[in-house]
């Protein structure tokens, strides 16, 4: 299974779209594990939204849908709203 997820940080109001086939472990690696990258300078994050794909492909072609414009208006119009 591949898991496309989308992170929130709400003290820096900044979201993030992946694509993983281990999320508990990928999200360990945002809020606690690495030392360098993007997502190390918005800690801490949660995770607002997830979809799961069977299929390697799949989940990397729904990763680019809500990379696009859309996909982000989609997130902050319908997912943020939520929490």
């Amino acid at each position: 299974m591949y898991t496309v997820y989308v992170l929130y940080s709400k003290n820096f109001d900044k979201i993030y779209i992946g694509m993983t086939s281990n999320l508990e472990q990928r999200f360990l690696s945002h809020n606690e594990l690495s030392k360098k990258g993007w997502t190390i300078r918005f800690r801490p994050w949660e995770i607002v939204y997830k979809e799961e794909f069977a299929e390697k492909n799949e989940a990397m072609q729904r990763e680019k849908e809500l990379k696009s414009f859309k996909g982000r208006e989609f997130i902050r119009k319908q997912v943020l709203t939520i929490i």
